[in-house]
């Protein structure tokens, strides 16, 4: 797993990476300028177009000076170099960057304290105002001169992070902050990178390597982490000669009313495709024959009305429970009869979640090991109102670690919060996901590879990235607007080959 560090941990690497590694400060700013320069000059080709690099008086500004530098070197003929100097203050690797500028001839304009800023004609922007380390909200002459640039529309890429966006805490959605349709970050994504509030000021993001000791990153110990393909393909098993369908356990899903039956059908169809050596669905009645029709390799145990189901919990190797179930007395009393009567793992989704947040003494009671699956909403119904992501992930973890259970946080780069403390961040998905019924997939595949005998945690992590891995197989070389459930319910297996090949 690729540890996700806070900017305070980040510059704990950068100077353990100086001291150990035999490079001073301003070389590893250079390293950090020829990265950013050697993707840039890939995506923006054209060494005629003209680029505006507005710099501050800090390593960031030192980063934008030196990549001004290596892009005149590159043949970009069209440079601005703008200095905010905006206070007296200036960084020793900002000075000496200055100093390399002016030694190839390069000349830079001073935006000062009041004064008014210049017009802007260069078709790009590169932000290099304020790094990683602000902690509060623009404010001043920083904050008017970000407000004039995102005036502009002009296409803007940020070196490492937008100016005014934490790397890490809460983002106020009403300060003021640049809206950079790219932004090149130095050896990892920021924590906030991943969180929803981001998608207003970031387009989309690239990560590139300027060889920080990665031994000592990860002895860091963060309690964020980002699950990568290299860790999914240790962490999922390919399948044995001489298996057979018991090897991989049964699964039952407890799901679905008459006006619900899709959603029992995408969960108990993905924990099929998804692995589970048996699947048996706890349907109504009514749904028999649709059951029937759309998988009939899944078995089917029958509940009729207040009537309850006659099921032995325990030949089943794990549970799945909530998709379109409804919320009525009888459904109440069927979790609860499953939560008292069922002691290994349950994954619990969409409407048993609404009455756990019902029923809040139901949660102290789930079996160890148990997965809640909730989106945001569902999320602060369990647990109250957050006003910001980084409240619910503090919340995450906490209510993980105190139930001993893993909470699955959907969105984007869905979290993983697990009773160990940590916070796993999938790699996964895209927008074209973002259609009714994927969370049903999601529940089966999860409860699959629990039945399959991985443990909650890891069947949490596998699950979310091969769920997303799927969709992108999918969408992104076919250039898919929409990839609907079903769809990625058939393409499970395809991907979960590819990753144990």
């Amino acid at each position: 797993m690729l540890s996700l560090l806070t900017s305070t941990q980040i510059k704990e690497a950068d100077q353990y990476t100086i001291s150990h590694k035999s490079i001073t400060s301003v070389d590893l700013m250079e390293r950090a300028a020829k990265a950013f320069t050697g993707w840039f000059v890939n995506r923006f080709a054209d060494t005629n177009q003209s680029i505006a690099l507005y710099c501050g008086t800090g390593n960031n500004g030192g980063d934008g000076l030196a990549i001004a530098r290596l892009l005149h070197e590159h043949g970009y003929q069209k440079l601005s170099i703008r200095i905010a100097r905006f206070s007296a203050k200036a960084s020793e690797d900002f000075a000496a960057n200055l100093q390399r500028l002016q030694q190839v001839g390069l000349t830079c304009t001073e935006l000062t304290q009041g004064a008014g800023l210049p017009a802007e004609d260069a078709a790009v922007i590169i932000d290099a105002l304020l790094g990683s380390g602000l902690n509060k909200p623009l404010s001043g002459d920083y904050e008017r001169l970000v407000k004039y640039l995102n005036g502009l529309n002009k296409t803007i890429v940020a070196v490492d992070i937008p100016t005014g966006l934490p790397a890490e805490g809460d983002i106020d959605t009403e300060a003021t902050i640049l809206k950079a349709d790219l932004v090149i970050t130095f050896q990892q994504p920021k924590l906030n990178f991943l969180l929803p509030e981001s998608g207003k000021y970031i387009h989309c993001w690239e990560a590139v390597n300027i060889g920080i000791d990665a031994n000592f990153t990860q002895a860091l110990q963060s309690p964020y982490q980002l699950a990568e393909e290299r860790d999914i393909r240790k962490l999922l098993t390919p399948r044995k000669r001489f298996s057979n369908k018991g090897t991989y356990g049964h699964a039952l899903i407890v799901a679905g009313q008459a006006k619900t039956m899709g959603a029992a059908l995408l969960c108990s169809s993905a924990c099929a495709y998804a692995g589970a050596g048996l699947t048996t669905a706890c349907i109504p009645e009514s749904g028999l024959t649709a059951l029937n029709t759309h998988q009939p390799e899944v078995m089917a145990v029958v509940r009729q009305g207040s009537q309850k189901p006659d099921i032995d919990w325990d030949k089943f190797t794990t549970i799945g429970v909530g998709p379109g179930l409804g919320r009525d007395d009888e459904t109440l009393q069927l979790l609860k009869d499953i939560i008292t009567n069922y002691k290994k793992p349950i994954v619990i989704d969409a409407d048993a979640l609404n009455l756990l947040a019902q029923h809040q003494e139901l949660l102290t009671q789930l079996p160890a090991g148990s997965v809640l699956t909730p989106h945001m909403k569902e999320f602060d119904r369990l647990f109250g109102e957050h006003k910001t992501w980084w409240q619910r992930l503090q919340t995450q973890r906490q209510k993980a670690a105190e139930l001993n259970i893993c909470i699955v946080l959907k969105n984007d780069y869905t979290i993983t919060a697990t009773p160990g403390g940590k916070l796993y961040f999938n790699s996964t998905s895209n927008a074209a996901m973002a259609s009714g019924g994927m969370g049903d997939v999601l529940t089966g595949i999860i409860t699959a590879l629990i039945a399959q005998k991985y443990s909650p945690e890891d069947a949490c992590i596998i699950g979310n990235y091969i769920h997303g891995k799927a969709g992108d197989e999918l969408a992104l070389p076919n250039r898919m607007r929409v990839v609907l459930p079903g769809k990625l319910i058939a393409q499970l297996p395809i991907t979960m080959a590819r990753l144990t090949g």
